[in-house]
């Protein structure tokens, strides 16, 4: 379970932009602060002018040097010299919300695919808010019914931009009551973990672990100890038995080590523990 280097910012969606935009601002600090070359991918979005300018606005309040956005809205451009410049020039990368299948399908095996791989390989930070958090996964939610009970037909998973291994991510979670359907997901890939992300709330990935940060919460739903399982006998709209799964909440200022599946209740601590060793 790892990511591929750079730091990621992965955001359950409706993240403050217009107060301390605390998020935000921290993504930007990992790209390089006031240096900071923002490049905004509107891919997920049907109104790409709109959203891309809403983040062009915040960054550049933020003070960020420079900041940029990058519509793709058929597959031949995302294998244009110019698009894989522009992520090349980029010191942050931002996803927009909007629909994660999107992403996977318009940028999917292109060279602006490729690129990005390359970015976060160097060290540059990837950021995604709502859908474009989603995708940051090697598997992801594409849609799903919400308060309800777990049960297989709840939840419809697809390949995703694989930034991260060994998650499924959800997004809005306690806004828009997702449990059942991140359980149901874990339930049918217990080698993943399942992180729903509430809003204006962040999980930031460096190391093999993350921190939490914004005003919710971080579930982490971890199947990888149950015990029993009634998965295969059951109709795929019948409820789910799950016994030995266990729920992890996390506020700003824990952390969650993803490979050890256990959490992280003194981040300063676990800092200076990692960079000693």
């Amino acid at each position: 379970m790892s990511h591929k280097t750079g730091p990621l910012v992965i955001i359950g969606g409706a993240e403050d932009k217009q107060g301390e935009c605390r998020i935000l601002r921290e993504f930007m600090r990992l790209g390089g602060d006031k240096h900071a070359q923002v490049l905004v991918m509107t891919v997920a979005s049907e109104t790409p002018v709109e959203v891309g300018m809403e983040y062009v606005e915040v960054f550049r309040r933020l003070g960020a040097a420079d900041v940029r956005t990058l519509d793709v809205s058929h597959r031949a451009a995302a294998d244009t010299d110019s698009a894989v410049q522009f992520i090349q020039d980029a010191t942050c990368i931002f996803f927009t919300g909007g629909d994660q299948l999107r992403i996977t399908k318009l940028l999917g095996g292109t060279r602006v695919d490729a690129a990005l791989h390359n970015a976060l390989a160097r060290g540059v930070p990837l950021g995604g808010t709502s859908a474009g958090a989603s995708m940051m996964s090697s598997t992801m939610i594409v849609d799903g019914e919400a308060e309800t009970n777990p049960r297989i037909a709840v939840v419809d998973m697809a390949p995703g931009m694989e930034f991260l291994d060994g998650v499924v991510i959800d997004q809005h979670f306690a806004q828009r009551g997702r449990l059942g359907r991140l359980v149901s997901a874990v339930a049918q890939y217990p080698h993943h973990l399942g992180l729903g992300i509430d809003e204006d709330t962040a999980v930031i990935v460096e190391n093999g672990a993350f921190r939490v940060l914004g005003r919710g919460a971080v579930s982490v739903v971890d199947a990888g100890g149950v015990k029993y399982s009634n998965l295969d006998v059951v109709e795929s709209d019948e409820a789910l038995c799950l016994c030995g799964i266990q729920l992890h909440i996390l506020s700003q200022g824990y952390g969650f080590h993803l490979r050890d599946r256990r959490p992280i209740t003194d981040w300063a601590a676990y800092q200076s523990e990692a960079a000693r060793s």
